[in-house]
């Protein structure tokens, strides 16, 4: 009998590796690496193949998440439809398709009669966000990825409660991941017992239940501040001090955040109730934000863009693909994580080889070894085709910004990564503006100037080692 057993458990086995390997090779919106990187772990190792993909294979938060990602957005439609034909005549024809490949996405126009500060430093960041808390006559909506109970991560709760408790509607919602800690604390208790309103975004719960509730580590990594339909803010920065004590010896993170005032507020104020409404059943504002109150005129032309898991596949690609091939003149690309698809790496280096003066400004240090071996893989084309690559010694240059010729930015939560195309949930601002932009490209040019440029002499002396060891990380990205 026990002799009979190895034979027969060798035939389920293998029927059970194809039937994960079918899975893979048919699972819709895959790119042809990570199907082929797919297959080689399921079929090189045993068992354990078919328990990661079972765990990381997919980009699935659970049908009824999605299902109710869906409705929400179904039913903030008509808001967003009230405002989409606006703002079109402001953005110069060479930019149009930008803001196109933008509205495809989340369904928002670009929309003008922004104005926006680019904040000097994290300091003056923390104290604009407060006083505009303090200053609430409505409400707050709060989204973080990462909310720590550090200083700053204490002084916005205790304005969330003073908001509160002063009659303001307080939302806040932070991951489940990212802010575990402040989620358990009772910092968050004392939040609730103020009257503000708490969601825990993409709870982690039973980590044994997620292959049947979704992935566990698809995230909401957004970065979101709405205050009375009229303030948001958008950028890098998590609700944190720059030190970021969980990672102290990467220290300081160097953000970005620009406080914007206008109607592209509402914008962001859609895909924060979005994910409100995702998690919690309740129904919409009995009043919607007033969408006719706010015209479009002289000023900043804008457009947010959400992406993620329960928005359609590559949507965060397509964005990047587009500005780096609408790049005419001058392109510098500041993010913390490089590990891109194909399409962004050939965009990257056509956008040199025609002429474009192409930079990146990426940390020297990476407080992730896999990202950091994975980035390196990409220096020798890059360099090749004429991009040149600073790195930032003085901390995580945690900066996602993206500058375009004289008059276009990208400034949100994204990385130039595999994570943020797939796996997290992300919010971006598309921006039209030359004086913003000029300012932003200043800020820019600060990183550069405070870093080391990598020259191809260098990386062409990497040991082999070094190469074969970049290469094999890179190599499983599309798992990873």
């Amino acid at each position: 009998m026990l002799t009979q057993l190895g034979p027969i458990f060798a035939v389920l086995y293998v029927a059970a590796a194809l039937s994960f390997i079918l899975r893979a090779l048919l699972r819709e919106g895959r790119e042809p690496a990570s199907r082929i990187a797919w297959v080689m772990v399921i079929f090189n190792i045993p068992l354990l193949g078919m328990v990661l993909y079972t765990l990381f294979g997919e980009t699935n938060i659970g049908r009824g998440r999605v299902a109710r990602y869906k409705e929400t957005k179904r039913l903030l439609a008509d808001l967003v439809a009230q405002r989409r034909e606006a703002g079109w005549d402001l953005v110069e024809e060479r930019h149009l398709h930008l803001f196109r490949t933008g509205r495809s996405i989340s369904g928002f126009a670009p929309v003008g009669g922004n104005t926006a500060t680019l904040l000097s430093d994290a300091q003056a960041e923390i104290d604009a966000i407060i006083a505009d808390m303090d200053a609430a006559q409505d409400h707050v909506h709060l989204l973080f990825y990462i909310w720590l109970e550090d200083a700053t991560g204490l002084r916005i709760a205790e304005a969330a409660i003073r908001a509160a408790q002063r009659g303001v509607t307080v939302r806040a919602m932070a991951d489940g991941l990212g802010s575990r800690n402040l989620i358990g604390s009772r910092h968050w208790v004392a939040m609730g017992k103020a009257g503000v309103q708490l969601v825990e975004a993409l709870p982690i719960g039973n980590p044994l239940l997620h292959p049947i509730r979704g992935r566990i580590d698809l995230r909401n990594h957004r970065k979101i501040i709405v205050i009375d339909n009229r303030i948001t803010y958008c950028g890098s920065r998590n609700c944190a001090d720059p030190e970021f004590l969980p990672k102290a010896k990467y220290g300081p993170w160097i953000d970005l955040m620009l406080r914007f005032e206008g109607p592209v507020a509402m914008q962001n104020q859609a895909l924060f109730a979005q994910d409100w409404l995702s998690h919690v059943e309740e129904p919409l504002p009995e009043t919607p934000p007033d969408v006719s109150a706010a015209t479009d005129g002289p000023g900043i032309v804008a457009q947010a863009i959400g992406t993620g898991p329960t928005v359609r596949d590559s949507a965060m690609p397509e964005v990047f693909v587009a500005l780096l091939h609408g790049a005419n003149r001058d392109l510098t690309v500041t993010t913390p994580y490089y590990v891109p698809n194909e399409a962004i790496q050939t965009a990257l280096c056509a956008a040199a080889q025609r002429g474009v003066n192409t930079r990146m400004v990426m940390p020297e240090r990476n407080d992730s070894w896999v990202v950091a071996a994975a980035s390196h893989s990409y220096y020798l084309e890059l360099l090749q085709s004429g991009v040149r690559i600073f790195e930032y010694p003085h901390g995580l240059l945690h900066t996602k910004l993206l500058t375009l010729d004289d008059s276009v930015a990208l400034v949100g939560s994204a990385n130039l990564d595999r994570r943020s195309f797939e796996l997290n949930y992300e919010n971006n601002i598309l921006l039209q503006d030359a004086e913003l932009t000029a300012g932003l490209r200043a800020r820019q040019e600060d990183y550069i100037a405070a870093s080391r440029e990598i020259l191809l002499e260098e990386v062409r002396d990497w040991s082999v080692y070094r190469r074969l060891w970049n290469n094999t990380v890179a190599m499983m990205g599309p798992v990873l």
